[in-house]
């Protein structure tokens, strides 16, 4: 009742909540040289629970029935250039009006203020937040081909010491002083360097090895002839090709569109590297949905749900950040993610209170026995743990530790003195 009076008490909202975790994301990004500010839109999926109010539709309609219903979220994670996850710079959460949803022909006519893909900017001011806050960090916003907006692009170039931006390019646009078209103009250029890269297997292709044929050039492109009031905007592109590619295959390609300068091979290689690091979000909101069950939640209406969103997000961040901690520094000690009552209590749960060390171990051994208590068997094959058996891992390390806490040897209770009733078989 105590957790349902707090969800639903007035002061409470999503980003009240987050509010200390965004500073703290903050002061971790300060350490960093660059840091990635990845953006993206998800979805969860309320359907079932009929009772929550204020839900609003998140996919198309069916012509018997509104279709599936549940709130939106775009949000952002900071990440270092190494993939590891820092903490959210901005979540924005939203039931669609059902009144308006459908309204899809009229995006044209209305400003972007206006319209739901506003929440990139918002983003990217967020982002531009962070990197006033932090001078000797580059920040950078990262995002997808949803990304792809002459406004967003417009916004970035006119804070010049704010954000820079990195997005994989959806339009196939117009570049002045005729250039031609965006994705022909940049195949015009000579293949400045080659990568290869694996390609892992799918359902329909084998795993294979891909050679890249990188190419960039500065381009000015024009704004769209539905907003020929904007002015044009001077970007750098990198466009990746794969080179023969398999008949029976979808040649590789990458068009990224940058704010930041790129001269040399070694420029566009790092760009493609960073966005590479973009696919962390897509584990993160697996994270949430899987792990943390997000989407089971049965509350009465949308903002309570909302509310519980943002604990379940900052949950679902440190599962991800332990995940990916064991993976880049596993030789660090444990305590970078671990209090000392809980490194203890797990190793005396699992191997015998005996057997205790005295100084904290590695990171890599703390985390594959918690990942044992969510069913990672650590054989040669199974690699390092995943977040789900880590999610279910921490979840039994919770209770552990608490019993460490109230039993264990340090515990208040070994501290009190005897009980008045003695053990001495003659006593009375």
């Amino acid at each position: 009742k105590a957790a349902y009076r707090w969800l639903t008490h007035p002061m409470i909202n999503i980003q009240a909540v987050l509010q200390p975790h965004y500073e703290a994301t903050t002061r971790r990004t300060s350490e960093q040289c660059v840091v990635l500010a990845v953006q993206d839109t998800t979805s969860f999926n309320y359907s079932a629970h009929v009772a929550t109010e204020g839900l609003g539709p998140i996919g198309s309609t069916f012509p018997g029935g509104p279709g599936p219903q549940g709130i939106m979220m775009h949000d952002t994670m900071a990440f270092t250039v190494d993939g590891l996850p820092l903490g959210l710079v901005d979540v924005q959460a939203w039931a669609r009006d059902p009144k308006e949803f459908g309204k899809k022909h009229t995006r044209y006519k209305r400003p972007i203020e206006q319209k739901e893909s506003a929440k990139w900017l918002h983003s990217f001011k967020a982002a531009s937040a962070v990197q006033a806050a932090c001078s000797n960090t580059k920040v950078v916003s990262v995002g997808d081909r949803e990304a792809d907006i002459y406004e967003l692009f417009a916004l970035a170039l006119a804070q010049p010491k704010g954000a820079q931006l990195l997005v994989r390019a959806e339009h196939d646009r117009l570049v002045k002083d005729g250039h031609g078209r965006l994705f022909t103009h940049m195949s015009q250029q000579p293949i400045a360097a080659e990568r290869i890269v694996d390609v892992p297997r799918t359902n329909k292709s084998k795993a294979r090895s891909a050679t890249l044929g990188v190419r960039f050039a500065p381009v000015r492109l024009s704004a769209p002839r539905r907003k020929s009031k904007l002015e044009p905007i001077d970007l750098w592109a990198v466009f990746a090709s794969e080179i023969d590619a398999p008949n029976d295959v979808s040649p590789l390609e990458w068009m990224l569109l940058t704010t930041l300068e790129v001269t040399t091979s070694e420029d566009a290689f790092e760009k493609l590297d960073w966005y590479a690091k973009r696919w962390g979000i897509e584990v993160f909101h697996k994270t949430v949905k899987s792990g943390c069950r997000i989407e089971e939640r049965q509350l009465a209406t949308e903002p309570r749900l909302e509310n519980c969103l943002a604990i379940d997000l900052v949950v679902a961040w440190r599962i991800l950040l332990l995940t990916m901690l064991g993976r880049h520094d596993p030789d660090q000690p444990c305590t970078a993610f671990f209090e000392e009552h809980e490194w203890k209590a797990v190793i005396a749960f699992t191997k015998g209170p005996g057997n205790v060390p005295e100084t904290a171990p590695s990171l890599r051994e703390v985390t594959r026995i918690v990942a044992g208590l969510g069913g990672f068997l650590g054989r040669k094959a199974d690699g390092e743990p995943g977040v789900k058996s880590l999610w279910i891992g921490l979840q039994r390390l919770d209770t552990i530790s608490a019993s460490w806490l109230a039993f264990g040897p340090e515990s208040p209770a070994r501290a009190r003195s005897p009980t008045s009733v003695s053990r001495d078989p003659g006593y009375g």
